[in-house]
């Protein structure tokens, strides 16, 4: 008799978690009964000396790692988390991701060396174009353009003021909201509650132009504290057109009335400018991977966000933590259709203005009582209200600002979204704790639609459609040993509908042909743990089954329709193992540490169902079957950070379809190559005031690319350098 698919795979992962449990418990203590004990004769025995190891010790090696079980009002507990704390690894300069996501399992990067655009995925969930199937914020915020109906990734802080970076698995979207899986937060630095005041200004020079800067000034003062940055990083880039400049400023003001109690307000502005040189066939990248197909084409971005914030405790184990944000995005593009010589110039351009107008609040209340129990409940609102508007100019290097030319498209698009969730961490008896967890969200997306590119023959648009989602999850685990913890988790998540999903501005789309939301269901059953000094660990198992992929299909020669086309499968194992040898040995005690890491994503992805005849059993695009990350960073406090990293990638696909694009000196193939990438960085404090900084990135020069798109293929930079000093008063 046959089992079901459905019924094996929870019941295999389960089986999983028993038997990590059952190793764990195979030499239980044996209890003392102290009457037989006293009717013994007293024998003295060697003194021998017992160095036990504390839970609070324990608890302080593992948050090295991994978030609090309960942290603030959030419980994370039973879901699998990592940390990376970026005062213990050399300054990231130029927000290079690979250096930056190092140590942070799973996640993807594909390259585009221009501050404009971030492109990152996970475990064949979805296209990294402008990582819209990551859910990335700072400080619990959202940094998309629009969190539901544009999903998109144009905007990110500087590194240098970032204090670390959190990756939260599978129940994210029980915690956060939309998206499949994960959740990449970045946490702002932040003063102490008396910190004096201190002045930093970090100043540093590269190849191909590189100039970054990056100033902070910061303190405390009785009740507040305030933080105060600006940054700047320019460089010409590694082809013509490829120059950008970005600028940063941040305001933090924070203001604490009693030690329960605290307000704040952050302030984030991001101004960035790049050009676009092109995509390259395959044929042009082989001959000359520095080609500029299009030199007239050009990208700007401005991100403004003011955030307002309260927490308090009101005793007896409450906690109200509440964020007003609001955020204001321009996203503008002059793009030409170019080409190599000696092809003749394009005699138009296309001008494109996006703005994003949005607002949220997100309010959470938690309640800890019994013993080591806690109690969560919150809500979240969204609104966006987000034109879109195209021209078409005769003038190639058209202004962002000049809309004198042909009006091509006129969109008004809005979003609405609300959600209630709560979530309990119970703790039983033998140490273990189950984390039941509910979320119901809403969703409302609208198009209307005024102007609409000439070519097209499809009736204005004019949709709004709506959608009420609820989500599940549950969490099991048991702590053993010293430090250790098994995990299980499952949980729902799904995916908005966004505008070009529900109405496509560039396609003879049939209107009423609005496709359901993707859903999720992800699985995970893992081991992490601090068993000795030094040593953290964390290998799991995962399964997610993403439902109702949205892709365009041809209804005839020229009309498609956006359809729920197929289903895809995730499978595979994630694991982290990171050691300081010096922790166990005297070294430590004096500040040096030597730790080396290594962490992998084996995946085994598949399309399980699909609307397109032979689709089923296909990889989906960028799924590759290993990432692998890996270094080793020498560090002595107050003194050194010396790192080097690698990450490696197997072949990917970059189409669902498998197959490759063209032919002759259009060609594209269908897989992208494996590739290997080492980076070399160093922090080196010469006193109290200055240090030196310094860094090689793609140490072996490879030349490679990892970002493939129907247009062309993105060259990946090659070796970069960089070095400059920071001070200190």
């Amino acid at each position: 008799m046959s089992i079901p698919n459905h019924t094996v795979r929870p019941l295999a992962l389960a089986l999983s978690l028993a038997s990590m449990t059952a190793l764990a418990q195979q030499a239980p203590d044996t209890p003392v009964d102290p009457d037989r004990v006293a009717q013994k004769p007293a024998t003295n025995l060697p003194a021998v000396e017992v160095k036990a190891q504390s839970w609070r010790q324990t608890l302080k090696a593992k948050l090295e790692h991994m978030l609090a079980e309960v942290d603030g009002t959030m419980i994370t507990v039973t879901k699998k988390t990592t940390v990376t704390h970026l005062d213990q690894q050399p300054t990231v300069i130029g927000n290079n991701l690979d250096q930056l996501l190092a140590r942070t399992p799973g996640i993807q990067v594909s390259q585009q060396p221009t501050p404009t655009q971030f492109n990152l995925s996970y475990r064949g969930l979805g296209n990294p174009q402008e990582s819209e199937y990551v859910l990335v914020m700072q400080d619990g915020i959202p940094l998309e353009s629009d969190w539901i109906g544009f999903p998109t990734l144009y905007a990110m802080p500087l590194t240098q003021g970032l204090a670390a970076v959190e990756l939260i698995r599978g129940g994210s979207s029980l915690l956060y909201g939309p998206e499949p899986a994960p959740v990449i937060n970045f946490v702002s630095r932040r003063p102490a509650a008396d910190a004096p005041l201190s002045f930093t200004t970090e100043q540093v020079v590269g190849n191909h132009g590189l100039y970054s800067t990056y100033n902070a000034l910061e303190g405390s003062s009785g009740h507040w504290s305030y933080r105060v940055d600006a940054g700047y990083v320019g460089s010409d880039g590694t082809r013509p057109n490829a120059d950008s400049q970005m600028r940063q400023a941040d305001l933090y003001l924070a203001y604490r009335p009693t030690t329960q109690e605290q307000w704040w307000l952050d302030l984030h502005v991001i101004d960035a400018a790049s050009g676009d040189a092109g995509r390259l066939s395959y044929p042009q990248w082989q001959a000359n991977p520095q080609a500029t197909p299009t030199p007239y084409n050009r990208d700007w971005v401005d991100r403004d966000q003011l955030v307002l914030g309260h927490s308090r405790e009101f005793g007896d184990g409450w906690l109200f933590t509440g964020k007003l944000w609001f955020a204001y995005q321009d996203l503008a593009s002059r793009a030409a259709n170019g080409a190599l010589p000696p092809q003749p110039p394009p005699t138009t351009t296309t001008l494109q203005d996006e703005q994003f107008r949005t607002a949220g609040a997100d309010l959470r209340l938690r309640k800890l009582w019994g013993k080591g129990n806690a109690f969560t409940v919150g809500t979240t609102l969204f609104d966006g209200n987000d034109p879109f508007r195209q021209w078409t100019s005769t003038d190639l290097y058209v202004d962002r600002d000049d809309h004198s030319g042909t009006p091509r498209l006129v969109q008004a698009r809005s979003s609405r979204y609300a959600s209630v969730f709560a979530e309990n961490v119970f703790r039983l008896p033998h140490r273990f704790h189950i984390v039941p967890s509910v979320r119901l969200e809403h969703e409302r997306v609208a198009v209307e639609e005024t102007v609409k590119p000439p070519f097209l023959s499809r009736p204005l648009i004019n949709e709004a459609d709506a959608r009420t989602v609820p989500l599940f999850g549950l969490g099991i685990g048991n702590d053993f040993g010293h430090g250790n913890e098994t995990y299980f988790n499952v949980s729902q998540g799904w995916r908005p509908l966004r505008y070009f999903d529900m109405a496509s501005p560039f396609a003879n789309i049939v209107p009423g042909h609005a496709p359901d939301p993707s859903k999720s269901l992800s699985w995970e059953a893992g081991v992490h743990g601090v068993p000795v000094t030094g040593l953290y660990y964390d290998v799991s198992l995962f399964w997610i089954d993403f439902k109702n992929r949205i892709e365009a299909q041809h209804i005839n020669a020229t009309d498609v329709i956006e359809v729920n086309s197929g289903d895809t499968r995730s499978r595979g194992m994630e694991g982290q193992l990171n050691y300081d040898f010096f922790a166990p040995t005297a070294l430590a005690d004096h500040g040096e540490h030597l730790e080396g890491f290594l962490n992998a994503s084996l995946l085994n992805a598949r399309f399980t169902a699909s609307a397109t005849p032979g689709q089923v059993g296909k990889v989906p695009a960028y799924a590759p079957r290993y990432l692998l990350k890996a270094g080793v960073t020498w560090r002595v406090e107050q003194r050194i950070k010396l790192s080097l990293t690698a990450v490696s990638s197997a072949a990917q696909y970059w189409q669902d379809s498998n197959q490759p694009l063209g032919s002759g000196n259009t060609y594209l193939p269908a897989r992208i190559p494996a590739y290997t990438v080492l980076d070399l960085a160093s922090d080196w404090q010469l006193n109290r005031t200055v240090k030196l900084l310094a860094g090689i990135s793609n140490l072996a020069n490879r030349q490679y690319y990892d970002r493939v798109w129907q247009t062309g293929l993105e060259p990946a930079a090659g070796r970069t350098w960089y070095t400059g000093v920071k001070l200190t008063l």
